[in-house]
Formats: structure tokens, sequence, C-alpha cells
């Protein structure tokens, strides 16, 4: 019977910490925690963007691996990686932004 409003928390939660532009985003549950990430080896710096690196993302039942990407700098931010975060039995994920 709490499960849902537990859920409507954490739903909030993961928004407030993603910001704004997480209410465009959709909501990312796993039921197993992700494998560890891959190796990836970090190109060198690049002028006015961040290097976001690779993660595993949740696709119809599986994980899967998405590379790490140049995100362009915001003046004044720096870039959280996206990350995932056990909450019970399942995992969600919490979209990469500028804090």
């Amino acid at each position: 019977m709490l499960r849902k409003p537990l859920q409507s928390m954490l739903v909030a939660a993961t928004l407030a910490l993603a910001g704004a532009s997480a209410f465009a985003q959709t909501v990312i549950i796993a039921p197993q925690a992700p494998p560890p990430p891959r190796m990836e080896s970090v190109p060198p710096a690049r002028a006015g963007y961040a290097w976001d690196p690779g993660h595993w993302r949740w696709d119809h039942g599986a994980y899967v691996w998405a590379p790490g990407h140049w995100q362009p700098v915001r003046v004044g931010h720096r870039w959280v990686p996206g990350h995932w975060i056990e909450h019970g039995p399942n995992w969600h994920w919490v979209p990469g932004h500028w804090a």
C-alpha cells in the first residue's frame, strides 16, 4: 500500500535532482543492477565541450552500452554524468545534467 506513494516521492526527488530539463524525459526503472562500467578511453580535451562518459542504459528488458560523447559546455556550470541509483529492489536512472 505504501509502495505507490514511495514511488511517487522517488520520481519527484529524481526529477528535482536532474533539474528542470528532466520534466521532458521519461523516468527509467530497471529491475536489476547495471553491469560494471566498460573501460572507455577518454579522448583528449576539446575546447568548449565536457566529456560525458559511456553508461549502461535500460532498453526493452536489457542493459545496452551507450558510448561516451561530448556535451557543449554551459559557462558557470559543471557536467554531472547520468548514473543509476538503487531504490529497494529496483534501479532508477538519473539523467546527466548541468549543475
